[in-house]
């Protein structure tokens, strides 16, 4: 079986990549604002929110989605 996947942007982009570039482009505060979860309002940490996401198909979600459309930008 191969390990491609053409069709899929974030292949090879770890979780963690992705939050980190997102904390880098708006910041905690923006990003809290524009994915109201708690563990980017309250006492964020790469490491807590990575713990969060992981669990939480749907935030998980939100947050790949927000980065794919920052890299369209």
């Amino acid at each position: 079986m191969s390990d491609k996947q053409p069709g899929n942007p974030l292949h090879g982009v770890t979780l963690e990549r992705v939050l980190e570039e997102l904390v880098v482009e708006y910041g905690w505060a923006e990003l809290g604002r524009l994915i109201d979860i708690r563990c980017f309002n309250n006492d964020p940490s790469i490491k807590s929110s990575l713990k969060f996401l992981r669990k939480t198909p749907w935030a998980r979600t939100q947050v790949e989605e927000l980065y794919l459309v920052k890299k369209e930008d």
